[in-house]
């Protein structure tokens, strides 16, 4: 379907855009059922999103956003409202122009991840999970991860004051999760997840340490560089199961759908259709 007068616009928000995914599923999607939507790819740098956003929706044609990274955090202080997942997180991966022109945040990474790993049969209630990374990405699925009844949730990150702030955050939602911080030890984990930049770049080392990780652990991914990364290979020669991060991005689309009250879609009619290169 050609882009028209009465195209709408779903922005997606980011820097760089060059690993976007999410165009080449919803638009061979909204094409078609005949749906007069584009998801428009718009690279924006952190130190120029504050002052895009209040401009991007004066647009008359605009539905909203879907956020990524360096934004999902810094968009909880740009929106006037945002939803309890999001508050969790401290991060919000899409943004919805409501009809009195004002904007409200949500957070679906973490359901998209967890609804990945149940799809394939792995029991996360009572289980212990590990981690990496406490950005907007890694907050989202931790919330997520805590919300779907794990036992024990480790988490890490470089930047000590996000790892302590999710913790903090975590204890006060769920007072019997047990929360430990600065750990990177992947032993004795059962799932365990790279939820950092590691793996965007060839020269990137592992989140890691992979020959401590358990044979047979469920290791989940969010780079979507390549489908297979270098930490997913990894894994694999360790026997792990596990989920490349364009099946977060699947299994979250429906949630997105519904958010910008959009008509209904399965993960299985998404990649029917999906035209996702590398």
């Amino acid at each position: 379907m050609d882009m028209s007068g009465n195209t709408r616009l779903i922005a997606h928000l980011g820097y760089p855009t060059n690993t976007f995914k999410a165009p080449m599923i919803y638009n061979p999607w909204f094409e078609e059922q005949g749906i007069d939507i584009k998801v428009v790819p718009m690279g924006v740098k952190a130190e120029d999103y504050a002052q895009l956003i209040p401009s991007l929706f004066r647009m008359t044609n605009i539905i909203g956003a879907l956020v990524t990274m360096p934004h999902k955090v810094s968009t909880c202080e740009l929106v006037h409202t945002i939803s309890p997942t999001a508050q969790i997180a401290g991060a919000c991966n899409a943004i919805r122009l409501e009809p009195d022109g004002s904007l409200r945040g949500d957070m679906f990474d973490g359901d998209g991840f967890v609804r990945g790993v149940l799809r394939k049969g792995i029991q996360v209630e009572g289980a212990r999970a590990l981690v990496i990374g406490s950005g907007g990405v890694g907050s989202a699925i931790a919330a997520s991860l805590a919300a779907a009844g794990v036992d024990t949730l480790a988490l890490f990150d470089s930047r000590v004051e996000s790892c302590e702030g999710l913790a903090k955050r975590l204890r006060s939602h769920y007072p019997s999760l047990k929360v430990l911080t600065g750990l990177r030890n992947p032993k004795g984990f059962s799932i365990v997840v790279n939820a950092t930049p590691l793996g965007m770049n060839a020269s990137d080392e592992l989140p890691v340490d992979v020959s401590a990780i358990t044979p047979g652990t469920f290791v989940g991914e969010v780079v979507m560089k390549s489908e297979i990364t270098p930490f997913l290979q990894a894994a694999m020669k360790r026997d792990c199961q596990i989920q490349p991060g364009t099946d977060m991005l699947f299994e979250m689309i429906p949630a997105y759908m519904e958010f910008f009250c959009l008509p209904e879609v399965t993960p299985e009619a998404l990649r029917r259709v999906a035209k996702i290169d590398y």
